[in-house]
């Protein structure tokens, strides 16, 4: 429901307070979280010779488990709301000592939040994931900590001076990290909670109004409305139709190539920053360079999106031949095709559109995807642990390998 700007302070903390904590999870939303779990300790699992997990060396767990497991930017994404819920909700869960269920409630805050604000909060410049997140892992971590309806409501106040980031840091470590900040904003938000501190819960209505929410977030809907999509490349999602497009096309020879044109609207393309990267971070916010690896790898994957990855050779001679037509118009990273014409040396072309990428939940990746995925995270010989992880041995594996101290 569409409101006037003077009007957004009506959000209220106490009402998603209330609706957190009367949840009552199916077997669905339980699988959900389940599958979230896993997802997101194998992407972290994956990244732990990352210098971000260096740079965190002794901050606080839900900081640092939050970090890496984004750097990859490999974890899942909620789209209605252009949030990467799992990678805040999952590591304040984790740290605050909570399960599915505390999960499941701060997912659905943050799916409703982030929805609530729209398109325009992250046209705006504002990183969804981090501005929503702090306020969505105070609730998970809460819950974790055994807090009521009101003190939750508190404690989502307090998140309220961690609730900020922008899409200046992408192909940055500061993209990671300041989800990092989110996560820990929200663990320390509930502690102060448990511990008395008092604040006022109109704090989250007058913050919403101030970053520009349009809408009153909708309590009605399955916990977490519209699901959660998984990634099968580890980049941001904007390149996962352009790459599910080339691939379709099957493996072509590079050297015949002379163009590659692609059209989709102006929303779908807005992350992608760096038109010639030229760090494996930046590559993974480069539709060129999403392109090329398709091109060269086939299926790309971590080793994709290194920096001697990007500086291959053969890379350049690829960025300069694609080009864009961006529509202007669009809400959102999948709005409107992706559409893709590869124009070839003897003059003839191929085209693919793709509307979905694959582990969109319309084109939900199969349990054989999703395997592969986690065995090429965490390499064969870990996959069976990580796959059978509950919420208490999830926590202890991340504390054995990025042990982290208390927020």
């Amino acid at each position: 429901m569409a409101v006037a700007p003077h009007e957004s302070a009506k959000v209220s903390a106490h009402d998603l307070a209330q609706w957190a904590s009367g949840i009552e999870p199916g077997s669905a939303d339980l699988e959900l979280g389940r599958r979230a779990l896993v997802d997101t300790v194998a992407v972290t699992i994956a990244a732990l010779d990352d210098p971000v997990a260096a740079w965190t060396d002794g901050l606080p767990a839900a900081l640092r488990w939050a970090s890496v497991g984004h750097v990859l930017d490999f974890d899942d994404l909620h789209i209605p709301s252009t949030t990467h819920i799992s990678v805040v909700c999952v590591p304040a869960t984790l740290a605050a000592g909570g399960g599915c269920r505390e999960y499941l409630a701060a997912a659905g805050v943050m799916a409703r939040l982030g929805t609530a604000l729209g398109w325009n909060h992250y046209t705006q410049g504002w990183h969804t994931t981090a501005t929503v997140g702090a306020i969505s892992a105070a609730v998970a971590a809460g819950l974790s900590l055994g807090l009521d309806s009101d003190r939750i409501a508190t404690a989502m106040a307090h998140a309220v001076p961690g609730a900020g980031g922008v899409r200046q840091a992408f192909g940055t470590a500061g993209k990671p990290i300041q989800v990092g900040f989110a996560a820990q904003a929200g663990v320390r938000a509930a502690r102060l909670a448990a511990a008395g501190a008092t604040a006022d819960p109109r704090a989250v209505g007058e913050w919403f109004r101030l970053v520009g929410g349009r809408s009153i977030p909708q309590i009605e809907g399955p916990i977490v409305p519209d699901g959660l999509g998984l990634k099968l490349h580890p980049c941001c999602y904007a390149l996962q139709r352009p790459i599910g497009a080339i691939r379709s096309l099957g493996r072509l020879p590079v050297d015949g190539i002379d163009r590659i044109r692609l059209r989709t609207p102006h929303s779908a393309v807005l992350p992608l920053i760096h038109d010639y990267p030229a760090s494996g971070l930046e590559g993974k916010f480069s539709l060129n360079y999403g392109i090329a690896a398709a091109l060269l790898d086939g299926f790309p994957g971590i080793d994709s999106f290194t920096d001697a990855a990007v500086r291959r050779r053969e890379v350049r001679s690829i960025l300069d031949r694609v080009s864009l037509v961006a529509e202007p118009v669009g809400e959102g990273v999948l709005d409107g095709d992706c559409a893709v014409v590869v124009e070839l040396a003897d003059g003839s072309h191929l085209e693919a559109v793709v509307a979905v990428p694959e582990g969109h939940p319309r084109r939900p990746a199969s349990a054989a995807d999703f395997e592969a995925k986690v065995r090429g995270c965490v390499g064969d010989g870990r996959a069976g642990e990580v796959l059978e992880l509950d919420w208490t041995s999830a926590a202890a594996l991340l504390q054995r390998h990025l042990p982290g101290g208390v927020d």
